[in-house]
């Protein structure tokens, strides 16, 4: 009897407490909204890439006879970088000039020596016609040979005039020396092309020919970075392609902290500084360039191709009221509540939430500080009108 007897109490004892804790109501997570912290955070991963890269190429076919730089070179403006073999052009140039030294000393004065001789021709052919014409009109000289002189002025005067063009063309001015100085200048001009500068001051990236190699027009033969100064974060950036989602809150000269997959340990400092004008439609995506603002260790160790993580620090508050986003819950219309408790009581409350990141959420209006709430459970109405709270330690970040 006495082991029933307890059994019965143990049971009585275990209805009583199941029926207090269900008169006490549910014990949930509760947390006190105060005034904290909050950052908006975009996070990417990106690429170091050189802020101007540029390929250096040959404008003509032709074999390379020297290179006088290499990886790693500085090269400053009008550095010579590579030499193509310059006999073809060198030929052409050759015998433009020739030509034109040959029309200058032989075809002008032979061509200005006809002209004198065929003005002289003309001007005797004239004063024969006209001295037949006189003898003709006094009735001394027959028509016949009167005629016959005009016919011999009229050929003068036709050579006068063929060696007034010979003469027009090969003179200084003339359609003759005008295109041989165009050739010459075209010459020149592919000469010149046989001989690669450096467009402007950086330190070449790499090289695709050797001496012997034979090239082709607008093949790249190096690469250059550009640079005003021998320092690596001159050089540097990072770009990072970000979903289209994300572009609302971006804006220019947003900080941003960089951590190299590389170095881990060691976080560098960026400014947002071009946003590319359109998406990636196949991806989309949008490039973002970041800019490094520091040149020290960490940016000097950085190297072209490295992956980079970048947190974008798009918008931030000091001081506003925060709640972790697993304490929110929203109706059909989109409209944010949150479960309010208030002397033992839960009450759902429409807020008006800001800004917002992946865990948390500023709320506008709605709450005060103080204020607390409870987790979003499903709670009817006569729990609602009875409930315990566990406020829990949560770190807004």
């Amino acid at each position: 009897m006495r082991i029933i007897y307890k059994v019965v109490m143990v049971i009585a004892a275990l209805v009583l407490w199941f029926a207090v804790q269900q008169w006490r109501g549910p014990e949930l997570a509760a947390l006190t909204v105060e005034l904290k912290p909050l950052e908006l955070r975009i996070v990417a991963s990106g690429e170091v890439r050189y802020q101007s890269l540029a390929r250096i190429g040959s404008e003509v076919t032709g074999t390379v006879i020297a290179r006088h730089v290499r990886e790693g070179d500085w090269v400053h403006q009008g550095d010579l970088l590579i030499e193509l073999n310059p006999t073809e052009a060198q030929s052409r140039l050759d015998q433009a000039q020739t030509l034109l030294q040959q029309l200058e000393t032989i075809t002008r004065p032979q061509a200005q020596a006809a002209l004198a001789e065929a003005t002289e021709n003309a001007r005797q052919a004239r004063r024969e016609a006209q001295r037949r014409q006189t003898l003709v009109n006094q009735g001394t000289l027959s028509v016949e040979q009167a005629e016959q002189a005009q016919r011999q002025q009229h050929s003068t005067q036709v050579l006068l005039t063929q060696a007034k063009l010979t003469a027009g063309s090969v003179s200084e001015q003339g359609s003759e020396a005008r295109l041989l100085a165009q050739r010459i200048a075209s010459a020149q001009a592919e000469l010149a092309k046989t001989r690669i500068y450096a467009p402007f001051t950086g330190r070449v990236q790499s090289r695709n020919v050797e001496p012997g190699d034979v090239v082709q027009a607008n093949d790249v033969l190096l690469e250059i970075a550009r640079s005003t100064q021998q320092t690596q974060q001159d050089e540097l950036e990072v770009v990072v392609a970000l979903d289209e989602k994300n572009l609302s809150p971006l804006q220019l000269e947003q900080p941003v902290q960089l951590i190299a997959d590389a170095w881990p340990e060691q976080e560098i400092s960026g400014v947002v500084s071009f946003i590319a004008p359109a998406v990636d439609s196949g991806r989309g995506t949008i490039d973002v360039h970041i800019r490094l603002l520091h040149d020290n260790a960490q940016t000097r160790a950085l190297l072209p191709g490295m992956t980079v993580s970048a947190n974008i620090i798009a918008n931030k508050r000091a001081a506003t009221l925060v709640l972790p986003n697993d304490y929110l819950q929203f109706n059909n219309s989109g409209q944010a509540q949150v479960m309010r408790w208030q002397q033992g009581k839960v009450q759902s409350v429409a807020v008006q939430l800001g800004l917002r990141n992946m865990s948390h959420s500023e709320v506008i209006s709605g709450l005060e500080q103080g204020d607390i709430v409870v987790q979003n459970q499903a709670l009817d109405d006569g729990q609602r009108a009875r409930v315990r709270i566990e406020q829990a330690p949560h770190v807004i970040r």
